[in-house]
């Protein structure tokens, strides 16, 4: 058989010389030069543990092919396809036909030039690379198939090609592979983002779950029934990974073609011709990924791969709580640092390039994004974290949902609430789709979701993270806090993003109860079990003293935060809400018009009145090292259920102080849902509560979390 090969760099230099090696008429056409030139002067060589030989082979660059052609095949990649499809032009016969064996739906770009009836298919699946001019290394033999495009019948055509080349067989449903072989590739993209084997991102369950999501995102786009190959089996996916972490690991090859070009060649990918025209945001996350990749804005790393995966967690967790505004593909970071590939969602109220600030509202949503990063976003960049989610609100974080956006949910019982506002970010944490996000904290927005969602909530001391870029609600009270799977990833957090060193655990941690708040009727009893329980075992630990503390000027403060919060309030929305009172939902719009009655002498007032109490304020932590008291009251209350009022009196007092709060979970009340526990610090003591947060919950123990 007489056949010109369009590219023969490891696929096609592979089949055109084992065809030579059998007796057909192969020419070779390739552009790269070096290449042509040694297999010229020196023949093409096969090497590997398939087989070692040399074929004499006659080479050209694309300027010398022949003004006639019949047979040809193009195995360029494929997003030289039409480049190469280019060269047919006028050189076809009219009996001719080309085939492909390229990865990829390539066939539009050839048919373009060719036609439809000129064009045959081929799936191709053995490893090879490139190792030099005129020398490829074969690392395993895989499936190879060659079929018509529309199915049918096998056609003469088809079963000479399938005759003559090597490992080939006829097929009547190509199209079927090539979609298979499409879910298999996405797959071989997100393992090229970092430096494993194919075969140990295949096999490791950190990242089965992406792996198979990716595949079932394709395979659901397959107009025909995929086939199965060297392992992959579409109706058994999950035993599929397995199978083809056997095949990889038998090859020479250990990684894909794709990590080649990344890595060694420096080069351009196909993830343009293969991934980029497919639907479905988990193949969009891969392929901006990749893209950043080349253009050198990443490097391969396994946190790439561990960002993809909290963005398949996001999907798969996060959406169908209503917890994801938007996931952010290939954010920008430092390559290192302190929180060095740590995915961090962010409350959507604070700025992040290029995103509109959507505050849990729709017009806001759709409004104009933010020209430069908050202050604590660029921080969490240059410290290495991956900025990858905004999460849901509500609205203005000012304690209503808005009508037109749903309603999000808790991720341990999705018929509950996750409480409010930083309600995204604490579900986002409570289903495993991150370790970290960012919340604010006006009046318990990020302790109470804790609580409800089992996770840790601190609440640092008031100014303690910059406040710029961050919508304002009422900024005496407004506090960024952070919403964490345990106690140390906040601390690490908190550090890197302030610089403040850690502090050591305290030899003996004083911890002091504040007994009226415990004595509070409105606390449920399960929740108060939970906490006596959890005061008993710090009562037992010998490296704790547990004493009472008077909590009566704290609970003083927290009377002030109705007016200060409201008057605050509609200094901040009275121009939208005289310009557009639209704009706001009406729950919304109800608080801010409630808001508009504080008279100015009021708030002077209670302005007066929190500075007088400071002292008593500082005054309850005498003589212990931090505070402890309940969060809420209740467990988290079921979606459309009102337990009577916000539960906000035991938080609310250290946003009228400033001073730094913790909410850690403290064991299941009854429904299996988590109760929580409150600890205080005075102002500016943030390390010094975050290390006997540490203690406390190693005392404790942390919760068990849901599967991701």
């Amino acid at each position: 058989m007489e056949l010109t090969i369009i590219g023969a760099g490891a696929i096609g230099g592979t089949i055109g010389a084992y065809l030579i090696r059998d007796g057909h008429d192969v020419l070779l056409c390739d552009a790269d030069q070096d290449h042509v030139g040694a297999i010229n002067a020196g023949g093409l060589t096969i090497e590997g543990p398939v087989a070692n030989f040399t074929v004499p082979a006659k080479a050209v660059t694309p300027d010398g092919l022949p003004g006639r052609l019949r047979r040809v095949a193009i195995a360029v990649k494929s997003h030289h396809t039409a480049q190469a499809a280019e060269l047919l032009r006028g050189r076809l016969h009219t009996d001719g036909y080309v085939v492909s064996f390229q990865n990829g739906l390539t066939a539009s770009a050839i048919t373009d030039v060719t036609g439809p009836d000129a064009y045959l298919a081929s799936f191709v699946n053995f490893g090879a690379d490139l190792m030099a001019p005129g020398r490829i290394l074969q690392g395993n033999i895989g499936t190879f198939r060659v079929g018509e495009p529309a199915g049918g019948a096998i056609t003469p055509r088809v079963a000479e090609l399938a005759a003559a080349l090597p490992w080939a067989e006829p097929t009547q449903n190509i199209m079927g592979y090539l979609w298979a072989k499409e879910a298999y590739g996405a797959m071989l993209f997100a393992g090229a983002v970092s430096p494993l084997p194919i075969a140990g991102s295949l096999a490791d369950p950190r990242w089965q779950p992406l792996m198979l999501a990716l595949a079932r995102e394709v395979l659901a786009q397959a107009p025909v029934r995929p086939e199965p190959f060297d392992g992959f089996e579409p109706g058994d996916l999950e035993g599929s990974l397995a199978r083809l972490a056997v095949f990889n690991r038998n090859s020479a090859k250990s990684h894909s073609g794709i990590y080649r070009d990344l890595v060694v060649r420096r080069r351009k990918t196909e993830v343009d011709g293969q991934l980029s025209e497919l639907a479905g945001p988990l193949t969009g996350y891969v392929t901006e990924l990749i893209r950043a990749i080349e253009r050198g804005e990443r490097e391969v790393s396994v946190a790439n791969l561990e960002l993809l995966a909290a963005c398949e967690r996001a999907e798969r967790l996060g959406r169908p709580l209503n917890a994801v505004v938007s996931v952010i593909p290939a954010p920008p970071r430092a390559a290192g640092g302190p929180l060095a590939g740590l995915a961090v969602a962010v409350k959507d109220m604070i700025d992040i390039a290029g995103l509109p600030r959507g505050n849990g509202n729709p017009a806001a949503m759709r409004g104009a994004p933010a020209a430069a990063d908050a202050p604590v976003i660029a921080a969490l960049r240059a410290a290495g974290a991956e900025v990858f989610a905004t999460t849901s609100m509500l609205e203005y974080a000012a304690g209503h949902q808005h009508p037109e956006l749903p309603a999000t949910r808790n991720p341990l019982d999705p018929a509950r609430t996750p409480g409010g506002s930083s309600s995204g970010s604490a579900a986002l944490v409570g289903a495993g789709v991150c370790a970290a996000a960012l919340g604010t904290d006006t009046g318990g927005s990020v302790r109470g979701p804790a609580c409800y969602c089992g996770v840790v909530g601190f609440k640092p001391t008031h100014g303690a993270l910059d406040l710029t870029g961050v919508q304002l609600l009422a900024p005496s009270l407004d506090h960024l806090g952070l919403l964490t799977a345990d106690v140390a990833t906040a601390a690490r957090v908190f550090g890197a993003l302030t610089g403040q060193p850690a502090a050591a655990p305290a030899a003996s941690l004083r911890v002091g109860v504040l007994a009226g708040q415990l004595a509070d009727p409105v606390i449920t009893p399960g929740v108060a079990a939970a906490l006596a329980g959890a005061i008993a075992a710090l009562r037992a630990a010998p490296s704790v003293t547990v004493t009472e503390a008077d909590g009566r000027a704290l609970a003083a403060a927290g009377e002030l935060m109705e007016v200060i919060f409201l008057a605050e309030a509609w200094q901040v929305h009275r121009d939208q809400v005289q310009r557009d009172p639209g704009h706001f939902g009406p729950g919304t719009l109800a608080l801010l018009r409630q808001a508009e009655q504080v008279s100015t002498a009021d708030y002077a007032a209670a302005c007066r009145r929190r500075e007088e109490l400071r002292p008593a304020a500082a005054a309850a932590y005498a003589g212990v090292d931090v505070l402890l008291g309940p969060v809420m009251p209740w467990v988290a209350p079921r979606a459309g259920e009102s337990p009577g009022s916000d539960g906000g009196q035991f938080e609310q007092p250290y946003n009228v102080t400033g001073a730094p709060a913790i909410s850690l979970p403290c064991g299941p009340a009854p429904e299996g849902m988590p109760a929580g526990l409150q600890l205080s610090a005075l102002p500016g003591a943030d390390a010094a509560l975050l290390a006997a947060a540490g203690q406390v919950e190693e005392i404790l123990g942390r919760p068990a979390r849901p599967a991701s």
